[in-house]
């Protein structure tokens, strides 16, 4: 079977300014072309496919029908290459202008404080603003420019959205908790026996005012290479709807926590918190960085997920 004729899609783009100027003549001024290289190219293209574009006079030029055919055609290969070219123009732009980002106050100023503050030195020309509420943002509604946000993100064909990170999570508590009440736990329900002091542990649990707390849920590989999973909370508590709170809560050696391990670490890091049962985890949780669907991503927008994106790394799945 002979092979398929091949097309240059340069031709496509001539063909189209041609037809669009109406003239040769025309078409090659606008092109910076000799007026006979883009006749020959356009008489080559006309023999792959095997019709004639075009009808020439000394006086008029007139598409064909076939040639209004392929000129749909040759118009998205233009659209394609402007929006190529508006691509690489838009990403050689500064950054500037207001960039108004939503993102938890725990995680900004937990982790990404450091990274936020040396993007906005690398970038001068961006006013950075930062709504740091629990409340969840309309991002085309109120002009947010990017959100950051945990768990499965909602179906809207209005917005995109990038991983960030995934991260996994457990109980941590003060070293003087842990000694005093957790010494030789080997199983999360032992969060729902008495302790050596004879008291029942005390959870600190996330949750919205006025709802129930979820139960933490627990999981590690057994012996067998299964998986055990253990779900429940202690029977003492105190709820909050912020895990900064409930994290310096427990450093206070009020109780035990459940939370992610990115929270945490500063804390850890710091001999504050240590982890309880590690070989228990929190179900693994992924992080995106939300925006609006655009076609083309703001150059601003674009510097700032990819800040948070390096300063995320090590959270991330090798």
């Amino acid at each position: 079977m002979a092979d398929a004729p091949w097309l240059d899609p340069t031709d496509l783009l001539l063909f189209a300014r041609v037809a669009e100027c109406g003239s040769f003549t025309l078409a090659a001024t606008q092109l910076g072309w000799p007026k006979s290289t883009l006749s020959r190219r356009l008489s080559a293209l006309e023999e792959r496919l095997g019709e004639r574009l075009m009808r020439r006079t000394t006086r008029r030029l007139t598409i064909t029908d076939f040639g209004a055919a392929v000129l749909e055609h040759a118009r998205e290969v233009v659209a394609q290459t402007d929006a190529t070219l508006a691509l690489a123009e838009h990403r050689r732009a500064e950054p500037s202008g207001l960039l108004r980002v939503s993102m938890p106050a725990d995680l900004a100023v937990g982790v990404l404080a450091p990274a936020l503050a040396g993007f906005a030195r690398a970038h001068p020309r961006v006013s950075l603003e930062l709504d740091l509420s629990s409340r969840r943002v309309d991002l085309v509604a109120e002009n947010y420019d990017l959100a950051v946000r945990g768990g499965v993100l909602a179906d809207d064909a209005t917005l995109g959205a990038r991983r960030l990170a995934t991260f996994e999570g457990g109980l941590y508590a003060a070293p003087s908790w842990a000694a005093d009440h957790a010494r030789g736990w080997t199983h999360p329900r032992q969060l729902l026996e008495p302790g050596v002091e004879s008291d029942l542990p005390h959870g600190l649990l996330l949750g919205m005012p006025g709802r129930a707390a979820k139960p933490w849920a627990l999981s590690r590989q057994d012996a067998d290479g299964g998986q055990e999973v253990w779900s429940g909370l202690p029977a003492r508590s105190t709820q909050a709807n912020l895990p900064a709170l409930l994290l310096e809560m427990a450093a206070a050696g009020l109780g035990v926590t459940a939370t992610a391990e990115l929270l945490a670490r500063p804390l850890v890091e710091a001999g504050r918190l240590v982890r309880l049962l590690p070989g228990w985890q929190l179900p693994p949780e992924s992080l995106w960085a939300v925006f609006p669907g655009r076609r083309l991503m703001p150059a601003k927008t674009r510097a700032l997920l990819e800040c948070l994106a390096e300063a995320l790394a090590p959270c991330r799945p090798a």
